[in-house]
């Protein structure tokens, strides 16, 4: 894996058949839709993958398939957040054995750390950990926002990167600034509509869920950032701010983007829209809405 990680890296979703079953046709089919997109990388069981609601035995077998169909075209990373350090650890582990190519970890959820707390769990991770890590701020699940001091810590002990999902820019520029002077420390933004300001900021990309369904419209983004194309940008831009106040907001959900990426996938013929307990999938009418946005999408842009 070269370094530093960079560009596009989708956060995939995890496509399912029932809460405990794989959609493994989808699975093959929505790797080679997102490959085909030209993406940089991929991210599996993060927020959009529905990590957390998964059994260890569906994200073993995600894993193993997952890393088989993609043989080395792009980077794996592989979410391991769990609330049971020894949980995360086997996910790591087993991550390894199939040939994934680093781990992404956010604050375990549920009793929120102390900065303290944080430090002296990054520094037991690091010491066990078989592949590279990736630290993933996500306050809004994790009640935590990942201080610059932790971050550095972490970096010390060989964290190669992280992703800031705090939804504030500011924050996010504070990252780029506080780790410029490493080559090999990447910054990601987690909010899609940041992904130009922060990759001309330098920003090393973004980790975007809408490249899931939209995988060329994102890495056409990520290159106009790169290349300083400001009227590509607008013309991008644009088109993510109308997926953000359409397609995006269907459902009440909390979970309500994973939802519509699904259910996009599956109006495409790519998978299955079957969701992860607790969450379900949208109803028919909602569906429709999904549908009607798609047909939209095809004809505005």
């Amino acid at each position: 894996m070269l370094l530093p990680l960079r560009g596009i890296i989708p956060p995939m979703i995890t496509p399912l058949k029932s809460n405990d079953e794989l959609d493994k046709p989808g699975v093959e089919k929505l790797i080679e839709h997102i490959i085909e997109g030209g993406v940089h990388g991929l991210f599996l069981l993060g927020t959009n993958g529905e990590g957390p609601s998964l059994s260890h035995r569906i994200k073993k077998e995600f894993l193993k398939l997952s890393c088989e169909i993609i043989n080395g075209r792009v980077p794996v990373l592989v979410g391991i957040t769990d609330s049971s350090f020894s949980g995360a650890l086997e996910i790591a582990e087993y991550s390894k054995t199939v040939g994934a190519d680093s781990v992404v970890v956010a604050p375990p959820f549920y009793f929120p750390a102390t900065e303290d707390e944080m430090i002296n769990y990054v520094e037991k991770l690091a010491a066990v950990t078989p592949l590279p890590f990736v630290l993933y701020n996500m306050p809004v699940h994790t009640k935590i926002n990942l201080s610059i001091a932790t971050i550095s810590r972490a970096k010390e002990l060989g964290c190669i990167g992280i992703k800031d999902s705090s939804g504030d820019m500011a924050n996010l520029y504070m990252l780029i600034d506080a780790f410029k002077d490493d080559p090999n420390f990447a910054v990601f933004a987690g909010t899609e509509l940041y992904l130009p300001d922060a990759v001309m900021g330098g920003a090393h990309g973004a980790v975007a869920g809408g490249a899931n369904v939209f995988p060329k419209l994102f890495v056409d983004l990520y290159n106009a950032a790169l290349n300083k194309d400001l009227d590509k940008i607008t013309i991008l831009r644009n088109q993510i701010i109308w997926l953000c106040n359409t397609m995006y907001v269907v459902s009440p959900s909390a979970a309500r983007i994973t939802l519509s990426f699904k259910t996009a996938l599956s109006i495409l013929g790519i998978c299955s829209d079957e969701m992860a307990l607790p969450l379900r999938k949208l109803d028919e009418f909602e569906r429709e809405k999904i549908a009607s946005y798609l047909q939209e999408m095809k004809m505005k842009f």
